[in-house]
This record gives structure tokens, C-alpha cells and sequence, in this order.
């Protein structure tokens, strides 16, 4: 009997990644750890969709959070499976061609700092 390779980890990887406001995420989470607030920013959306957002990626293992005080920040997760760690990492590469992830990066840094978090 020949063994089915456990895809399930990559399959959750990929149905996380499937969208493109996660993507943008994703791309901004590249560059450190953020909180809500940061990404909001970055990406010009409302709190509510960047924490739903953000509550995709966690579940699915993309990134892990952080309490402190009363804010969450977020950075992107090790992944456990070798074949989803090199999906991510090929994904990151490719972040620095796509124009629109350049624009939410610069406005990131932009906006990024004490001032940001409300």
C-alpha cells in the first residue's frame, strides 16, 4: 500500500494564503512584528477586517500573537512542516516584485510608531 503524503498542513497554508487582503498581510508581517493598528495602517482597512483577517492567518498557523497591555501584535509563525515553510518563504521572495506591497510598505513606514497605535 503506498503512503499519502499528510498535505494537511500545506493544504490549511494554502487556503489561508487564497486571499488577497491575507497576502498583503502577510508581505507587511515579512518585514517584523506589528499590531493591529500597524496593519490597519499599512493597509489602509477597517480594524474589524484586519483582525478578522489576521484571525484566518492564526488559525491556519501563518502567524502567532502576543498580548501586551492591551494591544496584540502579530509576526509571521515558524512553520513545522518543511513543505509549508518552503511555500511561505518562496511567497516572501517574491513580495519585493508585486507594486502593491511596495505601496503598503511604504505607507506602513509611514505611519508606523506610537503615534499609529490609537
Amino acid at each position: 500500500m503506498t503512503s499519502v503524503p499528510d498535505v494537511l498542513p500545506l493544504s490549511r497554508l494554502l487556503k489561508a494564503l487564497a486571499d488577497e487582503t491575507r497576502l498583503r498581510i502577510v508581505a507587511l508581517l515579512a518585514h517584523g512584528e506589528l499590531c493591529v493598528c500597524h496593519v490597519e495602517s499599512g493597509l489602509d482597512i477597517p480594524q474589524p477586517t484586519a483582525s478578522r483577517h489576521l484571525a484566518v492567518l492564526r488559525h491556519a498557523g501563518v502567524v502567532e500573537a502576543r498580548r501586551d497591555g492591551s494591544w496584540i501584535h502579530y509576526q509571521l509563525a515558524a512553520q513545522a512542516d518543511p513543505a509549508s515553510e518552503r511555500v511561505l518563504q518562496a511567497l516572501l521572495a517574491e513580495f519585493g516584485h508585486a507594486d502593491v506591497l511596495a505601496s503598503d510598505v511604504q505607507r506602513l513606514r509611514e505611519t508606523k510608531g506610537p503615534s499609529s497605535c490609537r
